[in-house]
């Protein structure tokens, strides 16, 4: 599937899929750089691939990719097919994130675990959700076991530490339900 879903960032980066189109990202879009090598470390990481060399040499050519671009997307990351990165700059997102299809994400925006400890001192470690055809602003974080419903939209600046339902605008510190009923933000969705 990784393979695969580099046709669907391809789409979503450019609104169609060329070869042309991922060489050229490759080359001069920092941005997307990191998407190809995440994806070729997913590939060449799963179970029973025989050329763990190459798994290597991609996780080291993902970690350049990230550095360059001024981001942290761990290559375990769980990214579904057609995820764009716009800006980039300051992007830390958790290796345990899950982020759906045709997702959005501005400069500086945080994904992020959080650790609730009860009185009795045992630990609950959560990590975020985020589903299909989300728009993630500008700075906003998301932190802790939440879940981002579909087609939300999180506006720039917002610290969300709860659960968002499907189609909802959130905005502020904390972040709040500024509209409900919203139209997805999603340009070139792919397929």
């Amino acid at each position: 599937m990784s393979l695969s879903a580099l046709r669907s960032d391809t789409i979503r980066k450019n609104g169609v899929y060329k070869k042309r189109y991922l060489l050229k990202g490759y080359l001069f879009d920092r941005t997307f750089r990191p998407l190809i090598t995440l994806r070729l470390c997913q590939a060449t990481g799963k179970a029973g691939y025989p050329g763990k060399l190459a798994h290597v040499f991609f996780r080291v050519l993902h970690r350049w990719a990230c550095h360059s671009a001024g981001i942290d997307l761990p290559w375990t990351t769980s990214i579904a097919p057609g995820f764009i990165i716009v800006h980039g700059w300051g992007i830390v997102v958790n290796g345990r994130a899950v982020i759906g299809r045709n997702v959005t994400f501005f400069h500086g925006v945080t994904l992020g675990q959080r650790d609730r400890i009860a009185k009795d001192g045992t630990r609950t470690v959560g990590y975020p959700v985020i589903e299909d055809e989300v728009w993630v602003g500008p700075h906003a974080v998301i932190v802790g076991g939440l879940v981002i419903g579909r087609g939300s939209r999180i506006a720039a600046g917002a610290f969300v530490t709860e659960s968002i339902p499907p189609y909802s605008v959130v905005a502020g510190n904390p972040a709040a339900i500024v509209k409900s009923g919203a139209t997805p933000d999603v340009y070139n969705p792919a397929p």
